[in-house]
């Protein structure tokens, strides 16, 4: 992941700014990253797609510093990610297939993954993320038709009391939450108090 994290495309905006006091369009850096990758060899060896997707993050970056810029809010320079510092990197579209508990990566090879609950739909992308622990997850994006909740045809109103939490029309009761019935005398007790106080007084002021 070197080749990503030294991505040209970080060191082109920036100097454009710095020298310039322009912005560069995502569209122009995407035309000449052909050019950049036979500069930089390192770079091949990183997933064409993985490359695009740094480039929009850095495109979403620069975008929101020039539009604090014009908006005269305080300054944050999009920082450089080093070393140690990119926790992820996206499969906008391709390069990756997951095949059982086996997960291809392009440029990267076979890594076998524990699937916490099964894929569901046609997924889309993919993100290899990097927890603050160290452990590495893949993160499916998927479009599918969700199933609707079945509806049921009885109807149930409610009265919320004082006594319980909630009275049911068929009769069933829910009672006060716990830290509601060990709170409910100083909320009284602090009610009590706001409704004797005068507006405007320091005393309705400490009350509420």
């Amino acid at each position: 992941m070197n080749a990503v994290l030294r991505h040209p495309y970080y060191a082109l905006r920036k100097n454009a700014w710095e020298q310039e006091q322009r912005p560069i369009s995502l569209y122009e850096t995407n035309k000449i990253l052909t050019q950049w990758k036979k500069e930089r060899p390192d770079l091949n060896q990183v997933h064409s797609q993985v490359l695009q997707n740094v480039q929009m993050r850095v495109d979403l970056a620069f975008k929101a510093f020039f539009r604090r810029v014009k908006a005269g809010e305080t300054l944050g320079y999009p920082r450089f990610k080093g070393k140690g510092r990119y926790d992820s990197f996206t499969y906008p579209q391709y390069g990756f297939n997951l095949d059982g508990n086996h997960l291809h990566l392009s440029k990267i090879g076979d890594v076998r993954v524990v699937l916490h609950r099964p894929v569901e739909g046609t997924i889309k992308t993919l993100t290899i993320w990097r927890s603050s622990t160290g452990k590495w997850y893949a993160c499916f994006s998927v479009e599918y038709d969700p199933t609707p909740a079945p509806r049921k045809e009885t109807t149930v109103g409610i009265d919320v009391g004082l006594e319980s939490f909630a009275t049911l029309s068929n009769g069933e009761k829910i009672e006060n939450l716990r830290f509601f019935r060990t709170d409910e005398k100083a909320l009284a007790k602090a009610q009590r108090r706001l409704s004797k106080a005068e507006k405007g007084t320091p005393e309705r002021k400490k009350a509420r």
